[in-house]
């Protein structure tokens, strides 16, 4: 076996990435190939200054999930704002299957009323019409529930525009590296500093209520790991043992943490209780065991394992501490990441000297590559299951990239400089 110091450091090789700071930009690389033709009218904004372009935001995530294309705004013969003002021969003229129109309103306190409908020009009839409200610097806010509104009444699925992404940056300067947690919109708008170590911060991990997130950070010398509030800022250092302590995953009510600890001597999953401040060993193995990750029934977790001979994917009961290996194709299977479904996972999966991402159904057992990239890791799914994130290399750059799970849509989300890695996508908020 390896010695400790050498298996920790295969160990951080499994959790630590390079990154660098800069904005998200989105662009899509593949969609569906028959894509759904939606038109969102301009926004009536009846004298109301609005700094967002609410239209241009639903169409960009629309477009974004590869499964619609949106009319260009040039070739709209008018801009309906309600569906009495709607000709639908001439938007079937244009091809255009669904179309979005709404109008803004002042109401009381300093808030906004948006109302908006999605007409099916196909069948000449309107599918819903339905309102949201908001301050003006909630425009975006209100786009993208928009955006949730039309993607679900077309598609069955629930929209997850409204949701957030967290991830890990660093920028180089003078040979030295700032490293920036930061929170954004799932489209990489409104970039939020939470926060900026010269030491490695890395494994964010969102709290089931979408209002904390757990992480690692290297500031007090050592790995430890950190929950912070994402509204007050406010900060709990929750372990502080000597060793490895790593790889946070929240219970799905909230009130317990699994993680990697080494504090025994050897990387075991330990579980943390959140309201007692109790830890209690669920794994004792001479292998390493870490990247534990909740199953939604709250007892079962999943884990990366080597006990096998490499790393594998394994299931652990909680109650019970038994253990059953998952994964066996490919001689690298780790960093899980389950699906709303409870059956599908998100994977690292690693045959003939290339890593991707890959799906495993827990039921079937079969494993299949979702990326075409070379160093694909991290993956992290949508509260939706529509999409994963992941992060991989273009060029010699970090980018974060998007696949859906049947591999018929992509996008990536490169950082207009320098590179991202580490995504973790957030709960639904609303």
């Amino acid at each position: 076996m390896l010695k400790l110091g050498k298996r920790l450091s295969l160990l951080l090789l499994l959790v630590v990435s390079s990154t660098a700071w800069s904005e998200l930009v989105i662009r899509v690389t593949q969609g569906n190939d028959k894509p759904t033709i939606v038109a969102v009218s301009p926004i009536a904004l009846n004298g109301i200054a609005v700094k967002q372009d609410i239209a241009a935001i639903v169409e960009a995530d629309l477009e974004r999930s590869g499964l619609f294309r949106a009319t260009p705004r040039r070739d709209m013969l008018a801009f309906p704002s309600r569906s009495s003002e709607v000709y639908y021969r001439d938007w079937r003229m244009l091809g255009t299957e669904y179309l979005v129109v709404g109008s803004m309103r002042a109401i009381d306190g300093g808030r906004y009323e948006l109302e908006f409908s999605l007409l099916n020009v196909t069948a000449q009839k309107r599918e819903f019409k339905h309102s949201v409200r908001g301050r003006a610097n909630e425009m975006r806010d209100l786009a993208h529930l928009v955006s949730d509104k039309v993607y679900q009444a077309i598609t069955g699925i629930k929209g997850a525009f409204s949701t957030r992404i967290a991830y890990v940056t660093a920028t180089r300067n003078n040979g030295k590296f700032t490293y920036r947690l930061n929170v954004a919109d799932a489209d990489g708008a409104r970039e939020k500093l939470m926060l900026e170590s010269p030491e490695p911060i890395m494994s964010p991990s969102w709290a089931p209520n979408g209002k904390d997130l757990a992480y690692v950070s290297f500031e007090t010398g050592r790995p430890a790991v950190f929950r912070q509030n994402l509204v007050t800022g406010a900060r709990q250092q929750l372990t502080n043992f000597k060793g490895l302590n790593g790889a946070p995953s929240w219970s799905p009510d909230g009130s317990k943490m699994a993680l990697v600890l080494s504090k025994d001597g050897n990387p075991e999953i330990y579980q943390l209780d959140l309201r007692s401040n109790q830890f209690s060993r669920l794994t004792r193995h001479f292998a390493i065991d870490t990247e534990p990750t909740w199953m939604p029934d709250g007892k079962h977790i999943l884990f990366t394992s080597d006990r096998g001979g490499t790393p594998q994917i394994y299931k652990l009961n909680v109650a019970s501490k038994a253990t059953e290996r998952l994964t066996f194709r490919g001689n690298y299977n780790a960093r899980a990441s389950l699906a709303p479904d409870g059956h599908t996972l998100a994977l690292v999966h690693r045959e003939s000297g290339v890593f991707h991402i890959a799906s495993f159904d827990l039921k079937t057992r079969r494993l299949i590559e979702l990326t075409e990239t070379k160093l694909d890791e991290s993956p992290t799914v949508a509260p939706n299951g529509a999409m994963l994130m992941y992060a991989t290399k273009q060029g010699d750059r970090g980018v974060l990239a998007a696949v859906s799970l049947d591999a018929g849509v992509r996008y990536v989300l490169p950082a207009r400089v320098g590179d991202v890695r580490e995504p973790a996508w957030s709960p639904f908020l609303r």
